[in-house]
């Protein structure tokens, strides 16, 4: 994993600098087509745990490149299963043990371009998860907060970890298909 800065306002002269995460594959790619559209595979961990009086928690991560609150997500690495994926990055991110319990969700992101000019579109992997051990906290310096929080007294979420946790709770058995329904 290496990091790379990104600039957070356009190039305006007083701006915020992000660091972001970038695997080592993925910065080998870019060698070879710039900023060229790059597809990968994306898993999201809605992680729950219950409480001593009959509540459920959520665990959310504040990310450290744009501020926001957000469920544990990543970049599934060459090879790798997207549920093992989810399981090493609530270890990596948040210091905490998981098991996957199933696959709620599979869609495709917009197009997204950052800063820098890449671009990438994710097929994404939403999967729910029952949190097993491990004191939440912030551990690979992409999150600068990490805990977990009552339904009902989640976070500002953005649309798109918004829709994520509507999934979650839903808890549907069957695994949805294409675009989230709006949260």
């Amino acid at each position: 994993m290496s990091w790379s800065v990104v600039d957070g306002h356009g190039g305006r002269p007083e701006r915020e600098v992000l660091l972001i995460a970038i695997p080592d594959f993925i910065r080998d790619l870019r060698t070879h087509i710039g900023t060229m559209p790059l597809w990968l595979s994306g898993s999201a961990a809605g992680i729950h745990r219950g409480t001593g009086d009959g509540r459920t928690e959520w665990l959310f991560v504040r990310r450290a490149d744009t501020g926001g609150w957000s469920v544990v997500t990543g970049i599934v690495d060459p090879g790798e299963h997207p549920a093992q994926a989810a399981v090493r990055e609530a270890a990596e991110e948040a210091g905490v043990r998981i098991e996957v319990e199933r696959l709620v969700w599979q869609d495709v992101t917009d197009l997204i371009v950052y800063d820098n000019g890449d671009q990438t579109q994710y097929i994404n992997h939403v999967f729910r998860c029952r949190w097993i051990g491990g004191d939440p906290h912030p551990l690979d310096g992409e999150n600068t907060a990490a805990a977990f929080f009552a339904e009902g007294e989640f976070p500002q979420l953005d649309a798109e970890h918004a829709r994520m946790m509507g999934v979650l709770l839903a808890d549907t058995p069957e695994c949805g298909l294409g675009p989230m329904p709006d949260a």
